[in-house]
Order: C-alpha cells, then structure tokens, then sequence
C-alpha cells in the first residue's frame, strides 16, 4: 500500500523576492526579474523548489521554472495563440478541433508555471476559474455535440480542483451517453504530489474511463513523494500517459530523454506523446530543431523497449491539431 505523503508545510513560491529568499536567484536579479513575472506568472512548489541545485547554472528543473529576462524577447516566429485556441472555442473554457473528441478547462491555475507553456499569456494565479454559469453552458455544449467521444480537461491543471468539484464535472460529462472515456492532463502529481489524496482519486471514480496524462520533462521530477502520488492513481485503476515537451538544456540529449521515460515506466506511466514545442512568446531558448529530436528518437530505438518510446509530435499551423513529426 502507498505511504501518506508528508505535505512540505513551506509555501509555493510566487515572486523573484520569494525566490531570492530561497537562495534560487542572486538578489541582484530581482528587480529585472519583476518585469517578467508582471507579465508571465510564477509559482514553484516546494516539491519542485527542493529540487534545484542553486549553483548549477544549467539546472533543467531550475530551467523550468525560474523566470528569466529572455521571456520579455517575443521571436519573430512566435505566437500569442501558439495552438490556435481562440478559432476554436465555440464556448468560454472548451476547445473543440477534433470531430471525435474536445477539450474543457475547467480553470487556469496550475501548481507550477513552466516558462515554456503555451498557454502562459492566459495561466495565472487569479485562476480563470469558470462561473458556474460558464460551467453549464459548456455542459450544455457536450450534450449537445453528440460525435464527442472523449473529454479532455486541461486548462490550468484540474487537478488543481478540489476533489467535490473534480468529482461533479467528471460525473456530470460521464452522465452523458455519448461520451466514452475522459481524460485529465496534470503536472500535479509530480509537481505538488500531496494533492492526489484519497478523496481526489475517489472522485476519478466514474462510470466512465478516466485516464490520466501526466506532464514531466526530467527524471529528477520523479521524487519518492511522486512515485507515492503516481502509485495511488495506478492503484485505483486509473490508466496513467506521459507527455513531455523536447526541451533545450532539459531533455535533449539520448542519456537524459532515457533516463525520463525509464522513470515514467518505473512508476507505470505509458510514455504517450513527446511534443516539440509551441511557439509561445519568449521561449526560444528552450527551442530544439525538430530534425534533432527526429535524431534523438532515433537513439533511443533499441535502448528502449517499444512500450517506453513516445509519439514525437508538433501542433500544425492554424489549429490544424497535432500531428507525427516526420
């Protein structure tokens, strides 16, 4: 049986002053770190906090996560829709570009704010939460777009809801009879892993197949504390994914992509999708050619079993949906 997780009674950190208390930044840096946090949100848990090592430069948890200057510098091929949501929204929090599936956010709060997120212009700790005016009107949607097969919940992070109401939305969608599977996309079970309590993978408890996408880029991020948290959900029968993002100084090289999906398999996660990443503004320091993650994936076949080996995948242009990277 998986032990309880001692939740780590320090705080999320949310400011460069947060930071730089911490030791994570030089106290130097923070006054131009503030314009960045003004405009792209912070927050660090202390799961993920106690794992960067401050004197390494080129940290890939710090890299993650710790804000940096280079975020104010908007590329000439970046995006402030990467993935095209706004075209396909045909209601507030659902994103509609499959025939046979949708996605929901339910919020837009996250336990963590990646520095490469594509959806970092609208995620932040107000939490785009939706009214519950908002909520039913996307209920009414599904049930009315009967070719949907599966709902998505993203956001945000869902995981982020409290177990009452995670437990409400996933009921009321698996109440409909056209709906076969839903599916949440998380970084919670690694980035803040003491929020899979009992109670929240009660509430996956549906009549409806849930399964669960979890987002980690490292296999440092795999903590004891997370393999708990992973081996709660794997114990109630929920079916765990990966996916990733092919990140520049995180994961781009043979040892350090193998060692991620070595871990993701240890704690019986099906690696799912590795993605190239979205063209978000100011994120071209984590930009890696696709033709050298194509290389990458490469390496890998025959060092790997099959079942550890992701799908490579970018977003096409104009929300034409993601697709293999050839």
């Amino acid at each position: 049986m998986p032990q309880p997780i001692a939740r780590d009674q320090s705080r999320t950190l949310r400011s460069p002053q947060d930071l730089a208390r911490a030791g994570l930044v030089q106290a130097e840096a923070v006054r131009a770190l503030e314009a960045v946090a003004a405009r792209y949100a912070t927050a660090i848990t202390p799961a993920m906090a106690a794992l960067i090592k401050p004197d390494d430069p080129a940290d890939p948890i710090a890299l993650q996560y710790i804000p940096d200057v280079a975020e104010m510098i908007t590329a000439p091929h970046e995006l402030g829709d990467p993935t095209a949501d706004a075209p396909f929204t045909p209601v507030k929090g659902v994103v509609h570009r499959y025939p046979d599936r949708a996605l929901l956010k339910p919020l837009l709060a996250c336990p963590v704010y990646c520095r490469f997120c594509f959806r970092r212009e609208k995620v932040g700790p107000d939490g785009g939460l939706l009214t519950e005016a908002e909520l039913q009107e996307a209920f009414l949607w599904f049930e009315g777009k009967t070719a949907i097969r599966e709902v998505i919940l993203t956001g945000g992070d869902p995981l982020m809801l409290s177990a009452r109401r995670l437990g409400e939305i996933l009921g009321r969608l698996a109440g409909m009879a056209h709906i076969e599977t839903l599916r949440i996309h998380t970084r919670v079970p690694v980035a803040d892993p003491a929020r899979i309590t009992a109670a929240l993978v009660g509430a996956m408890r549906q009549a409806k197949p849930v399964f669960i996408a979890v987002h980690a880029n490292h296999a440092r991020e795999f903590t004891p504390d997370a393999a708990v948290a992973l081996a709660r959900l794997a114990d109630a029968g929920v079916p765990l994914l990966g996916q990733s993002v092919l990140l520049r100084g995180v994961n781009d090289d043979a040892p350090a992509m193998e060692a991620l999906l070595r871990a993701m398999i240890r704690n019986r996660i099906k690696p799912y999708y590795l993605h190239s990443l979205d063209p978000a503004p100011g994120t071209a320091r984590f930009q890696v050619p696709e033709e050298d993650g194509l290389a990458l994936m490469a390496a890998l076949r025959g060092r790997l079993p099959g079942h550890a080996l992701p799908l490579f995948m970018h977003e096409t242009p104009l929300g034409g949906g993601k697709k293999p990277v050839e």
